[in-house]
């Protein structure tokens, strides 16, 4: 299976708002270096550097304002005399008569921001940029008729909406992904996020539309993160109803629940009949995970990526969530591999 990797993720390495500190981020560079590690261990296949795009690519799943944004925030944030990594200082909580952009970089970090989980550095644009451009160049191989391919995208993706960023994510790699996808010539795309937490951004991208079908297995919003999305009850709306389905679990859940909900919804999936398959590749469903509840086991990932090869579908992985950084590399891996082997 082919791997799309940059260095250039190693740019970003940031700080986080938890448990009432400021601490290093779950989300480091170690992350990626891991699975990188055990793609090459594993004899995986090609690994190539992504190619360059222009930021006009990442405004099919974005808005442009908001791109704007993300290039230009760090140096808005210096501009005014600061060297530290920049985080909101206030958020447009309902109720907030004005829905109107801020001029000053206090006000956007708010304005396009769900969280304290995504700090903006020096590097951060670069990585960003690095990480969508990999989801990108393996669609692009798979137009190409590659049948599958990994994108070691780092930062993460899934929890990045059409205006905003949180839980270490910028721009949604998977929904841009997809937009190239149909771009591309593709009638429907269905987009799997097996990550622990909701991929909240990716049903907001998509939560109104027809041509991309969401589903996620992921923990009860109820009592993980983030809280205010991936309820059962959350369908789609307008064009979009149908087309958005949550699989939400309890706290605690091991494989014989997540294979279970694997299975509807790659029922779900089959039923779509979809030209691409995106998958949110997260493997905080694991064991042990610092931030996560569930408890799936390393050879549990060999069969997850079995069930996702009988789809049939010429698929993507897109890198998500993971923070035991020691058995991450083995667990994504596993479910690569799984996959290929399926194929066999």
């Amino acid at each position: 299976m082919l791997t799309v990797y940059s260095s250039d993720h190693r740019l970003h390495h940031g700080v986080e708002l938890k448990d009432g500190a400021i601490s290093a981020s779950f989300e480091k560079p170690e992350r990626a270096e891991t699975v990188l590690a055990r793609v090459k261990a594993a004899g995986l296949g090609e690994i190539i550097a992504p190619r360059a795009y222009d930021r006009s690519e990442y405004a099919g799943a974005h808005s442009e304002r908001y791109v704007e944004f993300l290039a230009n925030a760090w140096s808005e944030w210096t501009a005014t005399g600061r060297s530290c990594q920049a985080l909101p200082l206030v958020w447009p909580i309902r109720g907030l008569p004005s829905t109107e952009l801020p001029q000053f970089i206090d006000g956007k970090l708010g304005f396009f921001a769900m969280d304290a989980g995504a700090p903006i550095g020096a590097g951060t644009w670069e990585a960003v940029c690095s990480s969508a451009n990999s989801a990108l160049t393996a669609v692009d191989r798979l137009s190409d008729g590659t049948r599958s391919a990994f994108a070691l995208c780092r930062p993460p993706g899934h929890h990045a909406g059409r205006e905003y960023m949180g839980g270490y994510c910028y721009l949604n790699n998977a929904a841009i992904a997809a937009q190239r996808c149909l771009e591309q010539g593709a009638k429907r795309v269905a987009v799997l996020d097996i990550d622990f937490h909701h991929g909240n951004g990716t049903q907001d991208i998509f939560y109104q539309r027809s041509d991309v079908l969401f589903v996620s297995i992921h923990g009860d919003p109820t009592v993980c993160y983030p809280y205010f999305s991936g309820h059962a009850d959350e369908r789609g709306i307008g064009q979009g109803e149908g087309f958005n389905l949550n699989l939400p679990l309890p706290k605690g859940s091991a494989m014989p629940a997540f294979e279970a909900a694997l299975f509807d919804a790659s029922a779900t999936i089959a039923r779509y009949r979809a030209d691409a398959l995106i998958v949110s590749l997260g493997v905080d469903t694991f064991e042990g995970d610092p931030i996560s509840h569930f408890r799936l086991r390393t050879p549990d990932y060999l069969r997850i990526g079995e069930m996702i090869e009988g789809l049939g579908v010429p698929t993507l992985f897109v890198m998500e969530g993971g923070y035991l950084v020691d058995e991450m590399g083995v667990n994504a891996v596993n479910v690569l591999l799984g996959f290929e082997g399926g194929a066999r």
